[in-house]
């Protein structure tokens, strides 16, 4: 779960230092929710399960088998880009053979798309959960409302996950929502609400593994909330100074899961100096080959601007 973490963050990283070098054009972080990402997904079956995350969610693909050389080649827009060949913005992430549902543009339209799945997986009698994530600005959304209703309703096994990271882009939570939390709007939709330590995997690992092994049960979904701090502007097209102060960031960074993880895993002597350096020189490593690999790839033909587009499949 570390190494996944951390491959998510030098991941990351580098996509910043990339662009901010003019050879790609844009990054959306998932910087400061890596823990939650991660704790998540480890807590699913990668065999059976079906991911439909939201574009920040680097740590929940990576969990589910997109590889960091993949990654990269989304956000070079290459060709090989599994996500979309090239065509779609980074953090549009899809990939059939992981079971990992495109997502799309427009905030959370992906949730009644979970729903749809779990719907689906319960008819044929499949068992199977959906994991869906989304930020606290998308639970105002109609398309969460609609989908946490209909799952509710019809005892479906889908997982809902905000990860709270307390800003919609600019606006900050306590302009977002008159409830205290977000897992408070559970009980509107007949559905147990918990809120987590985003920052703690183990936490978060927890609660995703209760609420889909109720799911596997028949006894419904579950909206989980993992509270963590994007630690980073909203996107690479965005300065957070004009919304938030340095100090509000650089204590969040105290918090750090990167950090606070590593040093719980010394603590209990699952990893010591050596082997977490060993771990990131091993990461470095990956994510090294994977940005030469994918800033060398080719681009897709322009030929080939309309394939998928109007039925052309071949």
């Amino acid at each position: 779960m570390y190494e996944t973490m951390l491959m998510a963050r030098r991941i990351d990283e580098r996509m910043w230092l990339l662009n901010r070098s003019g050879k790609i054009p844009f990054v959306i972080s998932c910087q400061g929710q890596e823990a939650a990402q991660v704790g998540a997904a480890f807590a699913l079956d990668r065999e059976k399960d079906y991911v439909l995350p939201y574009y920040r969610d680097l740590g929940v693909v990576l969990t589910f088998g997109m590889t960091p050389t993949e990654v990269m080649l989304s956000g070079f827009a290459k060709a090989e880009d599994p996500n979309s060949g090239g065509r779609q913005m980074p953090g549009h992430f899809g990939q059939k053979k992981n079971r990992i549902v495109t997502g799309s543009s427009p905030v959370t339209t992906q949730v009644p798309h979970a729903v749809g799945i779990a719907l689906a997986g319960k008819m044929e009698n499949k068992d199977l959960v959906t994991f869906v994530t989304f930020g606290e600005g998308s639970s105002n959304q109609g398309d969460f409302h609609e989908g946490a209703n209909f799952a509710g309703v019809h005892k479906l096994p889908v997982i809902f996950m905000c990860e709270n990271n307390k800003y919609a882009i600019s606006v900050p939570i306590e302009k977002q929502l008159a409830c205290e939390k977000v897992s408070d709007r559970a009980i509107g939709y007949g559905m147990p609400g918990v809120t987590v330590d985003g920052n703690d995997p183990l936490e978060v690992y927890k609660a995703v593994k209760e609420a889909a092994d109720r799911g596997r049960r028949g006894e419904g979904p579950t909206l989980i909330e993992t509270v963590s701090y994007r630690l980073t502007a909203h996107s690479s097209d965005d300065d957070d100074r004009a919304y938030r102060s340095k100090e509000e960031v650089d204590a969040a960074k105290e918090k750090d899961s990167i950090f606070t993880f590593a040093a719980y895993l010394k603590e209990v002597g699952v990893m010591n100096e050596e082997l977490e350096k060993e771990i990131n020189n091993r990461v470095m490593k990956i994510v090294n080959e994977a940005t030469d690999y994918a800033e060398n790839a080719p681009y897709a033909d322009p030929e080939t601007a309309l394939k998928f587009v109007y039925a052309q499949n071949k």
